[in-house]
C-alpha cells in the first residue's frame, strides 16, 4: 500500500470518528447558515496560483460556481485529508448539485509539493478536486491575504519536517464573494447544507 494510499484510509477513518461525534450545526444562525458567515470580510480576496495540471489560475476562473478553499499540504498526517474525503462526501451529497461546485487544495509547502504530486494526491479524493501552488513568497502572500497561518516544525532545516497550519474552510458564492467560513471536522450533510443554501442565491 502506497504511503498516499495509507494517509487516505487513515483519514477515511477519522472522518468516520467526526461524523459520529460531531455536532450536527441544525439551529445555527439566523441567516440559516450552519457555518460562520463572514460575508463582508475586507480579505481574502484572491489569488494568482497554478494549478496542478499547470494551468494559471485565479478565483474569477471558477466564476458561477460555489468555491470552497482549504489550505494543506500533501504530507499532512491527517487534517487535510480528512478534509478532503469529507469534502468528497459533500460532493457525493449534492448529487447534480456538485457540477456547480469546485474545491480548491492551496499548498503551505511549495518547497515540496511539486505539480506531479499535487496532480496525484488532489484528484484522488475526487477528480474534479483542483490542488494549486505558488512559489514560497506567492504562497506567503497569499495565506496572509487569507489570515492563514503555517509554520513548519520538526526538522525545518531539512525535508522531514511538518507544518502547522490553519484548518477551516472558506467558501465563496457564485459571484465569487467571500460567504462562509467552515470549522475543520463539520459534518458533510451540514456543509452540503449550506452549499446549496448558496447555489439558491441565499
Amino acid at each position: 500500500m502506497s504511503a498516499l494510499l495509507r494517509r487516505i484510509m487513515s483519514a477515511f477513518v477519522a472522518l468516520a470518528v467526526l461524523a459520529a461525534c460531531s455536532p450536527t450545526g441544525e439551529g445555527g444562525a439566523a441567516n440559516g447558515f450552519a457555518s460562520t458567515d463572514i460575508t463582508g470580510a475586507n480579505y481574502a480576496k484572491g489569488f494568482q496560483l497554478t494549478d496542478h495540471t499547470g494551468a494559471p489560475r485565479s478565483l474569477t476562473d471558477y466564476r458561477g460556481k460555489v468555491v470552497t478553499l482549504f489550505f494543506g499540504y500533501t504530507q499532512c498526517p491527517d487534517v487535510c485529508p480528512t478534509n478532503l474525503l469529507g469534502m468528497a462526501e459533500v460532493m457525493r451529497q449534492l448529487g447534480p448539485d456538485a457540477e456547480k461546485v469546485q474545491v480548491l487544495f492551496i499548498t503551505v509547502d511549495p518547497e515540496r509539493d511539486t505539480q506531479a504530486l499535487l496532480a496525484e494526491y488532489v484528484p484522488a479524493f475526487d477528480k474534479r478536486f483542483a490542488g494549486l501552488y505558488g512559489d514560497v513568497e506567492t504562497t506567503a502572500a497569499v495565506a496572509r491575504d487569507f489570515k492563514v497561518f503555517y509554520q513548519k516544525q520538526g526538522d525545518t532545516k531539512g525535508m522531514a519536517y511538518t507544518i502547522d497550519h490553519s484548518t477551516g474552510t472558506y467558501v465563496f458564492d457564485p459571484e465569487g464573494r467571500l460567504r462562509l467560513y467552515v470549522k475543520h471536522g463539520e459534518k458533510p450533510e451540514v456543509i452540503a447544507g449550506d452549499l446549496r443554501k448558496l447555489l439558491a442565491g441565499k
